[in-house]
């Protein structure tokens, strides 16, 4: 397949797909900051993205630039590039399809489904060129021991699948850290210790508390957080005033910490202008 022209000066350079090859069609990579930040914003706004990155542009130039290191096309990246936790993580099956086109890439063997089921674990056993096979177990005992299997969410609905997440995702690390270049899963990144501000919060090992039953005091949804985004900066607020609001309304730091009895009030804030509207401390006062 032919290369770029590499003399020819364009506003959007033609990569060769590295990954996937599902046709021999070309994609279009942004080659600098300033056309990346373009590119982010038509995505942001075409309703294409996915809902965390929605209305994000910043967060979309850095899930492209960190798919780009390990071989993602910019809308392979967005698809796959998580950030949970606060660290950059990769989809269980998008690591996969980043290994399996690695020169020394040979076999990989999982169990399925049934077989986790019935005993238990989850075997992933894969193969590197002139290496020796590479096999890992992960079972319910260690799921049970880390603290998973009482945690709501996928490890209650689809067990034998997060079993089969984590032994992939343990294999492929451990076979080929250059593929991944040190990103870990989705899948493992969501059942780490959350470290915001220098604290460490430890996963909790005991059974999930049952979620409220009123949902006003459930945090609004990354939708409302991206309404709420775009209508304050629609309206000439700034980044501390919107910090500030969340705080004295809603007695939180994050937006997305807002439960939803206080979002009513965030989007009164955010609808005002700058100079029109009163302090939220004040209005609270009245």
């Amino acid at each position: 397949m032919p290369e770029p022209n590499e003399t020819q000066e364009t506003a959007i350079q033609k990569v060769q797909p590295t990954t996937i090859q599902r046709t021999q069609a070309t994609t279009f990579a942004p080659t600098n900051l300033a056309e990346a930040f373009r590119f982010a914003e038509m995505v942001a706004r075409s309703g294409m993205a996915p809902k965390d990155y929605a209305g994000k542009p910043e967060a979309i130039v850095v899930a492209i630039q960190m798919g780009m290191e390990v071989g993602l096309q910019p809308m392979q990246s967005l698809q796959n590039i998580a950030v949970i936790n606060g660290r950059p993580s990769i989809w269980g099956d998008g690591a996969l399809a980043l290994v399996k086109v690695h020169p020394e890439f040979e076999w990989i063997k999982e169990d399925d489904s049934e077989t986790i089921a019935k005993n238990g674990k989850a075997v992933c056993v894969i193969k590197r060129r002139g290496q020796p096979e590479y096999k890992v177990v992960f079972s319910k005992e260690d799921a049970k021991t880390a603290g998973l299997l009482s945690k709501a969410g996928p490890w209650t609905t689809y067990p034998n699948r997060m079993l089969q997440m984590r032994a992939r995702g343990f294999a492929i690390r451990d076979a080929f850290p250059d593929a991944l270049k040190g990103i870990i899963t989705a899948e493992e990144a969501m059942d780490m210790p959350i470290i915001d501000g220098g604290k460490l919060e430890s996963v909790p090992t005991e059974t999930a508390q049952p979620a409220p039953t009123d949902p006003n005091e459930l945090p609004i949804t990354m939708e409302n957080c991206a309404v709420f985004y775009k209508t304050w900066k629609e309206n000439g607020w700034h980044i501390a005033d919107a910090k500030s609001a969340v705080q004295q309304i809603a007695g939180v730091e994050k937006s997305n910490e807002v439960k939803r009895k206080f979002f009513a009030d965030l989007m009164k804030w955010a609808e005002s202008k700058p100079g029109d509207a009163k302090e939220p401390a004040q209005e609270q006062a009245q």
